[in-house]
């Protein structure tokens, strides 16, 4: 765990807050940028960055989710829904995204030995746990059988899961990337991905492993902590938490150079989208 505490512990952290700003903004923008950063960072050109973002109803597929045999379907169920799905350039399965759910992206570049991948995630966890250590409660990182996109870092209060990490690799850069269901219903939400699922499986065996999601143990951390939390006091405890592990921390936006790259990055994560596009 020190290793992974000297990860949050910058000289610098640059935030870059799109929690409101990028709400407007196409999801697949945000992988984009991430993909952006992590080049960036990794030619040690800007320092470690935190970005923070928010995007209105989407449904974010993994790779693995389009090998569903009946994924017209699916997607014609999460239109009609009012949920835009998109396939993230990274593993994992379905997640979903609205306003109720804080992403939180920390990007570092990898030194001589590079950073191990349990590392990444361990600095994720420990950032989380800082964060919300007032209200007492044990946070724990295992598999939750039963959710959407389980995985072995999902981070749950007595066995319920509210976020899932996940990582990014590129040009030595390393994007740390969770997603926080922070107010309304995380069983709605997870509702939803079980019914994405069932119209796509329609009750066939695939090759593919798929969640059977069982919405009674998701929750949001509004629900966990009986306490009415909006995204904005989240991001308020990061800047705080994020202010004790570093040194300088201060708001910043993309560099010229960034500026320049992202183009590339969109169009890359854009062709990989081409198919869900409607006709």
């Amino acid at each position: 765990m020190d290793e992974a505490l000297s990860l949050l512990r910058q000289d610098q952290w640059r935030l870059i807050d799109q929690s409101t700003t990028g709400i407007l903004m196409p999801a697949i923008q945000s992988f984009a940028i991430d993909d952006t950063l992590c080049a960036s960072v990794g030619a040690h050109l800007s320092p470690a960055t935190a970005r923070t973002w928010v995007h209105r109803d989407t449904v974010v597929l993994g790779i693995q989710d389009t090998k569903l045999p009946y994924l017209v379907e699916g997607l014609e169920f999460l239109r009609a829904r009012g949920y835009t799905p998109i396939v993230r350039n990274s593993g994992g399965l379905a997640v979903v995204l609205d306003e109720g759910v804080l992403n939180i992206s920390l990007v570092f570049p990898e030194k001589e030995r590079g950073i191990d991948i349990n590392r990444g995630y361990d600095a994720m966890w420990m950032l989380i746990r800082e964060m919300f250590a007032d209200f007492g409660k044990d946070i724990e990182a295992r598999e939750i059988v039963g959710s959407y996109c389980p995985g072995s870092y999902d981070l749950s209060i007595g066995g319920k899961k509210f976020a899932g990490i996940s990582q990014r690799r590129l040009r030595r850069g390393v994007a740390v990337q969770i997603y926080l269901s922070v107010e309304n219903s995380g069983g709605k939400r997870a509702e939803l991905i079980r019914d994405f699922y069932s119209h796509a499986l329609k009750g066939e065996r695939s090759k593919f492993v798929f969640p059977e999601v069982q919405p009674g143990v998701m929750a949001s951390l509004s629900e966990l902590f009986e306490t009415p939390l909006a995204v904005q006091d989240i991001m308020l405890r990061l800047m705080l938490s994020l202010k004790r592990n570093g040194g300088l921390l201060y708001s910043g936006q993309l560099t010229p150079y960034e500026h320049e790259l992202l183009p590339g990055y969109l169009s890359r994560i854009a062709e990989r989208n081409a198919p869900l596009t409607k006709p």
